[in-house]
């Protein structure tokens, strides 16, 4: 079973009048992660009755919401403050030091899948209870930019690994993938 590989690297020194208006720059790739995010939830409900009634993943609609989770993402670690490259619109990963990777599984588990928003409610619960944390860490780290341009290596490491269970949790509720979210 395939998990979603998410990691960013720790780009240093941060300018500061980006990180500054940060939430300013980032309003058209949230309206766009937003319009597409919509899609893919819809294509996990399709993908919900595909699943059900055949046992297999569909690959079009897998590789669509697979391209907006790596946007996501991407979006995700520029609002986070976790590197300061602009990401690019669209599914090119550009030079934002974000690495993402998913492989695709066509096979899925009808019961899993059947059972996919019970089964999922402890992950999200968790995931938001470190999206709370992270807020906080992220808070601090935008102050700590602006008076040294650098993202302190713990705090990183810290929102880092939050964000890639966020994404792992998505790619499980959004019926990508058998494998539940582990935290790592």
């Amino acid at each position: 079973m395939s998990a979603v590989s998410y990691d960013v690297a720790n780009s240093e020194p941060q300018s500061r009048l980006t990180t500054f208006f940060r939430m300013i720059l980032i309003i058209p790739h949230a309206i766009l992660s937003g319009i597409w995010g919509w899609l893919a939830q819809v294509l996990g409900v399709l993908q919900w009755f595909i699943i059900l009634f055949t046992g297999k993943r569909n690959e079009s609609m897998w590789k669509m919401q697979s391209d907006y989770l790596g946007y996501s993402a991407r979006v995700l670690s520029y609002a986070a403050l976790l590197h300061g490259v602009f990401p690019p619109f669209g599914t090119d990963p550009g030079a934002t030091g974000v690495s993402y990777a998913f492989e695709y599984e066509e096979s899925a588990n009808r019961l899993s899948n059947a059972l996919r928003m019970i089964w999922s409610i402890p992950a999200f619960i968790i995931s938001e209870v470190l999206l709370f944390a992270v807020f906080f860490v992220t808070v601090i780290a935008w102050f700590s930019i602006l008076f040294t341009a650098k993202y302190p290596p713990g705090m990183h490491a810290f929102s880092v690994k939050v964000y890639r269970y966020y994404v792992r949790t998505n790619s499980y509720t959004m019926l990508m993938t058998d494998t539940y979210p582990k935290y790592e």
